[in-house]
């Protein structure tokens, strides 16, 4: 009973703050309401008896992304920081439901397609030993996920140094 209260809690926070960082307007409360939802995941890990993934989680995700995104925020957008808002227009908030609604659809389609409820239902809680789900994360073969990983790495140092750029080439124009 107390797990399914938890599990209440950390929803309520996670869906509460991922709604505000996605409608906020001012990006250092978006940075800020991201983090909680990253730190609302870690506690559903903890919750789910994941250690690990849980410590991974705070370490990597929380600290570790949510100190990137600041410090690009930062030198990329001083002008936000103080206080100078974009106003949110109509047509976006439309669109981006709309989009997110094909998006749904989509998703519904590929599992309805692909029988993914039926095979789910019917797998009886089999459990996936720890040292599959290690392999399948660190295993470079097909179906395994090392290089998509490496790749995200470089992407997220590429976006910090054209982040670092865009700011400098600000500072000589001025």
């Amino acid at each position: 009973m107390a797990n399914i209260v938890m599990f209440g809690i950390l929803a309520v926070v996670i869906l509460g703050s991922a709604i505000v960082c996605v409608t906020t307007t001012r990006i250092m409360r978006a940075a800020t309401f991201l983090l909680f939802v990253l730190f609302g995941v870690a506690g559903l890990y903890f919750l789910l008896d994941y250690t690990y993934l849980g410590a991974a989680q705070i370490s990597v995700y929380a600290g570790g992304i949510s100190m990137i995104y600041i410090f690009a925020i930062q030198l990329v957008s001083k002008r936000t920081l103080q206080g100078l808002t974009e106003r949110v227009k109509i047509k976006r908030f439309v669109m981006g439901g709309l989009l997110s609604l094909v998006g749904f659809a989509t998703v519904v389609a590929v599992f309805v397609k692909n029988h993914f409820l039926q095979t789910w239902s019917a797998a009886d809680d089999v459990e996936v030993p720890m040292s599959t789900i290690g392999e399948a994360l660190l295993g470079s073969e097909k179906y395994q996920y090392v290089l998509p990983f490496e790749f995200i790495s470089v992407f997220l140092l590429a976006c910090i140094i054209g982040g670092i750029v865009v700011a400098r080439k600000e500072e000589e124009t001025k």
